[in-house]
């Protein structure tokens, strides 16, 4: 029997007592009908926002490439933003030795024209190691601007951690790559999720009804991603 991580575990079963993970058909904006639908935003509660962030805080230390291997936590607006404060914090707390020095990073969807001004508000990018922290990635768009943004403020993405990856294919791709794929070819940078789909059918066997895992595994065989 397959078997995962067992902070993939409490983050799952959080995510499905809190409704955050929901089973049954919704509509994509890419326009396909998913069987499965995850909502960060409803990570709202300390019961449902203290395994989800402790989940993205032991993904970054469980990795080689990323843990200790940045300068600065980034998070797009807007979800981004109370991710990027909760793991910051949590990094800080569990491995004061390598985190107490450093700092988080949020955008704001616009410049501001007065005050301290500017596009970014918090830990200065310049030179820095930046990793982004978000929710999801859906066509890859708000990752690239999100780049984009911190290499025109001096900085250089070295990764980027997501809570799902739903391991599909891109609607508009020439082959059956994702969007993490894609990602990761253009950027050459590590991109790392908490729970893939394949994390999903297996947290969910016993604890959903049969046919919802059913529908799971034939959504994964008509757009499950090669890369």
């Amino acid at each position: 029997m397959s078997t995962i991580a067992s902070y993939k575990t409490s983050l799952l079963d959080a995510a499905l007592s809190g409704g955050a993970l929901r089973f049954g058909s919704f509509t994509l904006k890419s326009g396909r009908q998913s069987p499965y639908f995850f909502n960060a935003g409803s990570f709202f509660t300390g019961a449902l926002h203290v395994p989800f962030v402790d989940a993205f805080a032991s993904t970054i230390t469980s990795s080689s490439a990323i843990h200790g291997q940045f300068d600065v936590l980034f998070g797009p607006a807007y979800k981004g933003i109370p991710l990027a404060a909760a793991v910051f914090y949590a990094l800080a707390k569990q491995h004061p030795e390598v985190y107490t020095e450093v700092g988080y990073t949020f955008d704001r969807k616009e410049a501001k024209d007065h005050g301290e001004g500017g596009v970014m508000v918090g830990a200065p990018l310049q030179g820095k190691r930046v990793l982004v922290i978000d929710d999801v990635v859906s066509s890859g768009t708000a990752k690239r601007e999100a780049i984009e943004k911190i290499t025109a403020a001096g900085g250089k993405v070295v990764g980027i951690v997501v809570a799902v990856d739903r391991q599909e294919t891109l609607p508009d791709a020439a082959d059956r790559s994702s969007a993490i794929g894609q990602l990761k070819k253009e950027y050459g940078i590590p991109i790392l999720a908490i729970v893939n789909l394949e994390d999903i059918l297996t947290g969910m066997k016993g604890k959903i009804a049969d046919a919802d895992i059913v529908r799971l595994e034939e959504y994964r065989a008509t757009y499950g991603a090669s890369d």
